[in-house]
């Protein structure tokens, strides 16, 4: 009795610890209200609007400027954009096979030579984009293919059953219907799948164009890969021509946490027809963001989805397009959120939410509810570097929300007085130790030692030259990593500047061929590439600057491998975590400051240099087969060279 009142009362102080430091911050929040209200009603402050509107709009030609990295990085954003210009030339119509190329594809004798059933609703198609379209289909270089066009155009377009008509009279493989009305996008995909007669059924949209050669890359696939889902890389285009990309869209392999947040698969989807067995193809409670629903429902059946990385779907950007315009079509905003919303709730999860993210409305930041409230162990090496230590632990106990965690600080060789005096201030807070690793420094090894003194369920891996930025940082990344499908959480690591330091892991990046940080060194405003700095996505590896992952699962990894004594340890631990089947996550919504290399100097010059070298040496003949095959979450066609996503030019 006497135990369960201690703990009864120890509860009743936390809560009410919390709701004084939410009380305080609610005052805090009031007090600058009124401040900002009493300012916009001075008079002063409404004359001079002009002069401000012009001061603020020079601040923020001065700060991108400043964001891009000032003069320098100006530069390299023109020199981003004239790589990227000589790298469009190697796609396109130069990319379309010439005709040896097309007689060796057209010749190829595959064991499987499936029917594919290209699926497209029409709807008051323009002439010119229905020829095109048309075109395309009947200029792949794989004959074994079925048009099925369903019409639901008015009567101020007959054209178009004039000329799909005179299409299907020419060629057997083509097949059309006039729909007795317009049934909207879901209603006329539906009708055109019920022509389909193939046993893999393929989405193309009435206004946009197909590579020669992408039903030849698409049945490569299924007959070496068995692939039941099938997507390749696309481009938005204008003018009419192909050659004039705005966007060239390079997309990862398969990955549900992208996905879910974004639909980046898009076109040009291609699937085994079994997978529709009990399900519909589009739902139009969904319309407007029906491709997304019915991705996300047939991924989850689907037992090998497959990606082609090249550039073989051009989607045209018209007025009125989705391409051109999100805005458009701005239902298709809610359908997506209820598509997500759809899968989630078929996945069991509860209690989420949905929202736009800064990069577009379509690109979404899913909120999870926390299942339990699991006990987690901060685990900070540290040797002397006090005011490092200090900042990184004064951040925590002033700014986390999250209040059943503890600090565990794993001492190792300190010979300053200071530091001792400063442990000796930590013994005043319950939730922090400090433990004491005897033995040369390894970083493998002391961080090992940690978690071994840990009592949480739940472990982060923290560098002591972190500060903590976000409140919620500790449950940013554990409503992911509770996961059981999860094995490491890793967070967006900002330099005081406010520069990228870390979002995310590629393995092969950089000039050790070993691993690198993406979008390194970008502005805190950046969207990353298509938008990939603001949503939680799936990566090969996290940095352990910050890294979360289950007790459990890293004492039955046997922790990080000490032969990487200072550098790769993280990248080997999250490896051998996808070897495991799990998948290890970024996310950009949990922020730290990362004053990177304070405790141990730069790699670049000297012993570490030295030291650098042989641990990448060991890395790369570990991980060789993992490296030639390139990172799953990296496309193929971006440059290994650069961390901001150029394109390779070949």
């Amino acid at each position: 009795m006497d135990n369960y009142k201690e703990l009864y009362e120890k509860e009743k102080a936390k809560n009410i610890e919390y709701i004084e430091k939410l009380a305080r911050l609610e005052e805090e929040k009031n007090m600058l209200a009124f401040r900002l209200d009493r300012i916009h009603n001075n008079p002063i402050w409404k004359v001079t609007r002009p002069v401000r509107d012009m001061m603020l709009k020079s601040s923020k030609l001065i700060r991108r400027i400043r964001n891009l990295g000032g003069p320098r990085g100006v530069m390299s954003k023109i020199l981003y954009k004239i790589r990227e210009a000589k790298a469009k030339k190697n796609y396109g119509t130069k990319s379309f096979p010439d005709a040896a190329r097309r007689k060796m594809e057209e010749n190829c004798e595959f064991k499987d030579r499936p029917l594919i059933s290209i699926l497209v609703p029409l709807y008051n198609t323009p002439k010119n984009f229905l020829k095109e379209m048309i075109d395309s289909v009947r200029w792949q270089t794989y004959d074994n293919w079925q048009l099925c066009l369903a019409d639901g155009s008015d009567e101020s377009h007959a054209y178009v059953e004039e000329y799909c008509l005179k299409e299907s009279e020419a060629d057997s493989r083509i097949t059309y219907k006039k729909l007795e009305r317009n049934e909207g996008i879901s209603g006329n995909t539906n009708r055109c799948f019920e022509l389909a007669k193939g046993e893999y059924i393929a989405l193309f949209d009435h206004d946009d164009i197909l590579h020669p050669s992408v039903l030849f890359e698409y049945v490569k696939v299924i007959n070496e890969k068995h692939a039941d889902y099938i997507y390749c890389d696309e481009t938005t285009f204008h003018k009419g021509s192909v050659d004039k990309m705005i966007t060239m869209h390079f997309k990862p392999d398969y990955a549900i946490d992208n996905l879910r947040a974004n639909n980046y698969i898009c076109h040009f989807s291609c699937f085994d027809r079994k997978l529709l067995e009990g399900e519909e193809l589009f739902r139009s409670k969904f319309d407007g963001s029906q491709d997304h629903d019915m991705i996300l429902r047939l991924t989850d059946k689907a037992k090998n989805i497959v990606h082609v990385p090249k550039l073989m779907y051009y989607w045209r950007s018209h007025a009125g397009s989705v391409a051109s315009d999100i805005n458009a079509k701005s239902y298709a905003i809610e359908a997506a959120k209820g598509a997500v919303a759809d899968h989630l709730t078929r996945h069991g999860y509860k209690n989420f939410s949905i929202e736009s993210t800064r990069a577009f409305e379509t690109i979404f930041r899913i909120k999870y509810e926390l299942m339990s409230h699991p006990r987690v162990s901060v685990i900070i090496p540290n040797r002397d570097h006090v005011e490092d230590l200090r900042r990184c632990i004064s951040s925590i106990l002033e700014k986390t929300t999250y209040d059943n965690y503890e600090i565990v600080v794993v001492e190792n060789n300190s010979v300053s007085v200071d530091i001792e005096d400063y442990y000796k201030e930590l013994k005043r807070y319950s939730n922090v130790r400090v433990v004491r690793y005897v033995g040369e420094f390894n970083y493998s090894r002391v961080n090992n030692y940690g978690v071994e003194c840990a009592d949480g369920q739940f472990i982060i891996l923290l560098n002591n030259d972190t500060e903590v930025i976000t409140v919620n940082w500790i449950e940013e990344m554990l409503m992911y990593c509770q996961r059981k499908d999860v094995g490491a959480v890793g967070v967006k690591l900002l330099y005081p500047d406010k520069t990228i330091q870390h979002a995310g892991v590629v393995i092969g990046l950089g000039a050790h061929r070993t691993a690198g940080h993406t979008h390194y060194g970008k502005s805190y405003e950046n969207l990353g590439y298509m938008g990939r700095l603001c949503y939680a996505q799936d990566v090969s590896a996290v940095t352990g600057a910050c890294l979360m992952v289950k007790k459990h699962t890293f004492v039955e990894m046997g922790g990080l491998d000490d032969h990487f004594a200072v550098s790769l340890n993280d990248v080997d631990f999250c490896l051998r975590l996808r070897k495991m089947g799990l998948l290890n996550v970024f996310t950009p919504f949990a922020e730290l400051y990362h004053y990177e290399s304070a405790s141990r100097g730069s790699d670049l010059n000297g012993e570490n240099a030295d030291r650098y070298n042989k641990e990448s040496e060991l890395f790369r003949e570990k991980w060789g087969e993992v490296l030639e095959k390139g990172d799953p979450y990296y496309n193929p066609n971006f440059s290994l060279d650069r961390s901001d996503y150029s394109v390779r030019i070949c």
